[in-house]
């Protein structure tokens, strides 16, 4: 494989994780555009060297792949926080693991693949994060409701 290949499979890594990276920074999360990027980096770099190590007959070339999706597990455990009850971070850590198999994607040469994964889930934090807000006071108001239906029921 010739650097000038190499080069492209790095270029498309860069600009399919900045795209996902550019929503979450927007969007003031903690995993935003510089950590997107060299994670989809990175797994590109780790994919493609996995290609370099498996070129002989029987090299196992599934082995560092398996590997970047259990570091890209453990980092993204690392993004989720449980706070008051609640938990956090899941949408970020989901993020982080999807940016890790684009990366992969472009390292394998699975290009259309990785611009329809980079397009649908930017669609789905968009779209999805616009829907949130509204199913959020939806739901908070049919809780008070019930909590006052609760009080009535007690008295």
């Amino acid at each position: 494989m010739d650097w000038s290949s190499n080069l492209f499979h790095v270029i498309m890594a860069v600009m399919l994780g900045a795209a996902i990276g550019l929503e979450r920074e927007l969007s003031g999360k903690s995993a935003g555009l510089r950590t997107n990027v060299l994670i989809c980096l990175g797994a590109t770099v780790f994919t493609l060297i996995s290609k370099q190590m498996g070129a002989g007959p029987n090299a196992p070339t599934t082995r560092i792949a398996a590997q970047i999706v259990t570091g890209v597990g453990f980092l993204g455990a690392g993004a989720v926080i449980q706070d008051r009850g609640g938990v956090r971070g899941l949408t970020t850590a989901a993020t982080i693991w999807v940016v890790a198999s684009i990366g992969m994607a472009c390292g394998a040469g699975y290009y259309s693949l990785a611009v329809i994964s980079t397009f649908t889930s930017i669609t789905v934090l968009v779209g999805l994060g616009l829907l949130e807000k509204p199913m959020q006071r939806y739901v908070k108001r049919n809780k008070q409701t019930s909590n006052a239906d609760e009080k009535n029921m007690q008295t």
